[in-house]
């Protein structure tokens, strides 16, 4: 079997699972080749997992001060290189496209009519899963931003939905710092975040951030540009994690028992949505605006069991070598989600 997988880069998220995946299909011996979407091919960094990758133009988003930033989103996708992309893009050697919301891979497989499978966060979505901000335009983007032949969603809880557990890969806990607080708000200025976590002393944020502040931190405060290997070595050994809502570094704080605090990208329905889920289990706290009242009762907070999810990317990986895929009912993949889902015990809480 010859793939094509396609992943949407505007996020770390989607390539964090995109590496399970990756790795999954490695044991398997898959012949599998990589596209990515979103962002320059110079910004992707630690991709020795996808070897000789490809990069399209594809379609992203504009954000400014913690928000979605509607007009210069616009004007960002409004050429047609996205669409000399898709119609560029040649299939003809592939059994199957593989998609986690890219949609240069995901319209160039419905155009010369390849089997595509969506596999996502945004897939959970389409379910009656907890959701904040949902509009007309929010339901038709999820259809058609990148349409599949089969979406499986992914998300912390089922909801009673076939739905696939997270994919996560953690680095072991092997000793725990209870006032190192890992930080990642990759859509907040630096100068937001120093001025948010500055009066607390007693306590060291390790922050990531794709920029650097303009003036000196404080001692308790350190900044580091973005390095995987550092970002998960920090993630295990923190006391918790404060972070925008994200899905993929949601779920590796849920599995490692991190006490988290969330803040969402305002107008990005994903987001907002991810929120009401945590808020409805229970699972984190969250702010709508860097808020250092919040943070001083959330610094207080003791942290959660973890959460074991199974090894959902080599599930996977079996589930499409034994033709799942191929089962236009659905069948086979709600037996699919059902038995990854046997495997997890949710906390009491949960339920």
């Amino acid at each position: 079997m010859k793939i094509l997988y396609g992943v949407q880069g505007t996020g770390n998220g989607h390539l964090s699972r995109a590496r399970v995946m990756a790795k999954a299909l490695d044991r398997r011996d898959v012949q599998v080749d990589y596209l990515f979407s979103g962002r320059p091919k110079s910004q992707f960094f630690d991709m020795e997992d996808f070897g000789d990758f490809r990069v399209a133009r594809g379609l992203t988003f504009v954000s400014q001060a913690g928000k979605i930033n509607s007009v210069d989103t616009m004007r960002e996708n409004l050429n047609c290189r996205w669409w000399q992309d898709i119609r560029g893009l040649d299939l003809s050697g592939y059994d199957l496209v593989l998609n986690d919301f890219e949609p240069v891979s995901a319209w160039a497989a419905r155009l010369q009519k390849v089997p595509c499978i969506g596999i996502s966060h945004q897939a959970a979505l389409r379910f009656d899963v907890p959701k904040v901000g949902n509009t007309w335009f929010n339901e038709k983007l999820l259809d058609y931003f990148a349409p599949v032949d089969m979406a499986l969603g992914c998300h912390w809880h089922h909801f009673g939905f076939p739905l696939l557990p997270p994919f996560v890969e953690v680095d072991d806990v092997s000793e725990e710092h209870g006032h190192d607080i890992l930080v990642y708000l990759p859509f907040e200025s630096p100068e937001a975040i120093v001025t948010l976590l500055k009066p607390f002393e007693n306590y060291r944020f390790l922050v990531y951030h794709s920029q650097s502040p303009g003036s000196e931190v404080p001692a308790h405060i350190q900044w580091y540009g973005f390095c995987r290997q550092g970002f998960r070595r920090h993630l295990a050994a923190a006391g918790g994690v404060v972070a925008n809502a994200g899905f993929e570094l949601a779920s590796e704080a849920l599995t490692l028992g991190k006490k988290l605090l969330v803040k969402p990208l305002l107008g990005q329905f994903e987001q907002l949505s991810n929120v009401a889920a945590l808020q409805l289990l229970g699972a984190a706290d969250s702010m709508m605006q860097l808020s250092p009242q919040t943070l001083k009762s959330w610094l207080k907070c003791s942290s959660p069991e973890p959460v074991r999810y199974p090894a959902v990317g080599d599930a996977l990986v079996d589930w499409l070598g034994s033709g799942g895929w191929q089962d236009s009912k659905g069948d086979s993949s709600q037996r699919l989600s059902r038995e990854l889902w046997e495997q997890v015990s949710l906390p009491d809480s949960w339920r």
